[in-house]
């Protein structure tokens, strides 16, 4: 519990030294700072291979109400993958967007499942490895939540890695950020088809 205090203490101090003012939205102007979020909410954390990081994710996913946005690097976690879709059939608004390369280039990929249980996937191409790893949780509501880190969706992030995963709660702000971003994405990324 002293980890919390200690995490938020740190986010204030680096966004103090950083003296940058809140910009008007979320969106990033190349050649600017980044904006600064007040650190509010709760911080929940998990490194693996020690940590239970899988079912930390799928619980928040089963805390999702509206919708859920994520990207993916690589997704081979049958775990997660069945609780987007259980989300989805709960009606959550789910909606995927993966690398191409990783999705049609991997082993075990859970993406072709996610498309035939209805959920929209798209591809992002842009990028040489489009290398995020992110699930916002209904964003604009008091409840929204983000996860982000190290972790890939993916068995192996689990039980073979080093890795970290954070859950960030009740910081619309955040949320909202972590949306647009993904909305910027969306708008270059294909619909997913099966080569």
């Amino acid at each position: 519990m002293r980890l919390l205090p200690l995490v938020f203490a740190m986010l204030g101090a680096c966004a103090a030294a950083a003296q940058v003012p809140q910009q008007r939205g979320h969106e990033t102007v190349p050649g600017h700072s980044p904006p600064v979020f007040a650190a509010q909410g709760t911080v929940q954390l998990a490194f693996t291979p020690g940590d239970n990081a899988e079912a930390m994710i799928v619980g928040c996913i089963g805390e999702a109400r509206q919708q859920i946005l994520v990207q993916a690097f690589s997704f081979t976690s049958r775990a997660l993958a069945n609780a987007l879709i259980a989300a989805k059939r709960r009606g959550v608004d789910v909606q995927v967007m993966a690398d191409r390369e990783q999705t049609f280039g991997g082993e075990a990929s859970r993406i072709p499942e996610l498309v035939r249980a209805g959920i929209p996937v798209t591809l992002e191409v842009r990028y040489q490895s489009a290398h995020n790893k992110v699930m916002v949780m209904d964003a604009g509501s008091a409840d929204a939540a983000v996860i982000t880190g190290s972790y890939n969706w993916t068995y192996a992030a689990q039980h073979k890695n080093a890795e970290n995963v954070l859950i960030l709660r009740h910081n619309p702000d955040i949320a909202n950020a972590y949306a647009a971003n993904w909305r910027r994405h969306f708008a270059d990324a294909l619909p997913y088809a099966k080569q």
